[in-house]
């Protein structure tokens, strides 16, 4: 089974629940790079002090720090990981690529969970977050569209790219994806 994983997909399409299931199933390393970040400043690490800098101001915090961020944690990994949330767009992946070599982890596969936007509307609705409403989803599907989603061509070109439809119920969704990592 491939075991060095990307997960793709506009919000709503449940990255974050097969990404749990999948990492303990497999027991691989469940990289979510929101989690990462809040570790370090949780730590105080270096790299923690200097993303709390930036998020304190209300900045984002930049690629160099989080692909340092990503570095630290797989430098000391012998198993398998999923990256989960990270990279967002091409430019980041095209950094990531190059440190994962030099690690010799190179990604074997990244899953792209294809879902309509009728239903991840349903689905981001229905979490009742008083910040998803239907215009500000739209609005993240867009920016989705727009920002991450070239990297489907990217992973495409680079013949790692497998698509999972993610309709249907999580044990479901489960399966396709595990079907698809053989």
């Amino acid at each position: 089974m491939k075991e060095r994983l990307l997960f793709l997909g506009p919000p709503g399409a449940g990255k974050g629940t097969q990404a749990e299931l999948i990492c303990s199933q497999f027991e691989l390393l469940h990289l979510s790079t929101g989690d990462l970040l809040r570790a370090e400043v949780a730590a105080q690490t270096l790299l923690g002090q200097e993303a709390a800098e930036l998020m304190n101001k209300g900045e984002l915090v930049g690629d160099d720090l989080v692909l340092a961020i990503v570095e630290n944690k797989l430098k000391s990994q012998a198993g398998g990981w999923l990256l989960d949330g990270f990279p967002r767009n091409v430019n980041q992946a095209e950094a990531l690529t190059p440190m994962l070599e030099d690690l010799m982890q190179p990604i074997e596969a990244v899953l792209l969970l294809e879902v309509s936007d009728s239903v991840l509307i349903e689905r981001l609705l229905s979490r009742g977050r008083e910040d998803d409403n239907e215009d500000v989803i739209r609005h993240r599907l867009e920016v989705y569209r727009n920002q991450t989603a070239p990297l489907i061509d990217h992973y495409r070109k680079k013949d790692l790219l497998v698509s999972v439809e993610a309709h249907g119920t999580i044990p479901d969704i489960s399966k396709r994806i595990m079907s698809a990592l053989v």
